[in-house]
């Protein structure tokens, strides 16, 4: 499965007229608009900090990874999964899908535990709502479960998911690990976008 961050390199883009968080995206250097709404959770939640050990899952094109760098610094790590790897560097890219890569192979790219995990993955999308909406709520539960094998204790988790009827039944899931769960929907998503992003803090290990 062709897995990408949140409709951004799709073949038929619905989403070509830029708007003014695409145009700040490039004056600011970022591929990708959806930086923002990574930023928008961050300063909600006070999610990242100095010298973390960070993945990112569905990483391409990179705009979440640099945010990522730039936030973890110098003494910090992130590690990014995608088909395909952003062409900067400053991260450990790992260039395949979610399911080929195991939590062990994570820990040892980070050096240990880590402090966030983050996804940003949806599949190429058909125009059958059900149908897209139940195969990004499987990359969802993936990311869960990678989040729960490599997470720190005190950890947080953020994830994309695409709204509908199976939506409730995936933040319980989550809630079972962590001690607080909220579902945000940033400024920077789309209005016609059925996404959310579930944010997961103090993962209780």
């Amino acid at each position: 499965m062709l897995v990408v961050g949140a409709n951004e390199v799709a073949v038929s883009n619905p989403y070509r007229k830029p708007d003014r968080f695409t145009k700040k995206a490039k004056a600011e250097g970022y591929a990708a608009r959806s930086v923002y709404k990574l930023d928008e959770l961050h300063k909600r939640f006070r999610l990242f900090s100095s010298g973390q050990k960070v993945v990112d899952l569905g990483c391409f094109p990179g705009s979440w990874s640099k945010y990522l760098i730039r936030r973890v610094g110098k003494t910090g790590t992130v590690v990014g999964v995608d088909l395909e790897e952003p062409t900067f560097g400053g991260a450990h890219w790992i260039p395949r899908t979610v399911y080929e890569v195991s939590p062990e192979e994570l820990l040892e790219a980070l050096g240990g535990p880590a402090d966030a995990l983050v996804s940003d993955m949806a599949p190429r999308t058909t125009g059958n709502r059900l149908f897209d909406h139940v195969t990004q709520i499987e990359l969802a539960d993936r990311a869960l479960e990678v989040a729960v094998a490599i997470v720190r204790p005190g950890g947080h988790f953020v994830c994309k998911v695409f709204d509908g009827e199976d939506a409730n039944a995936f933040c319980d899931r989550v809630k079972a690990h962590f001690g607080k769960i909220k579902r945000v929907r940033p400024e920077a998503v789309r209005k016609n976008s059925r996404e959310f992003f579930l944010v997961g803090t103090g993962f209780k290990g």
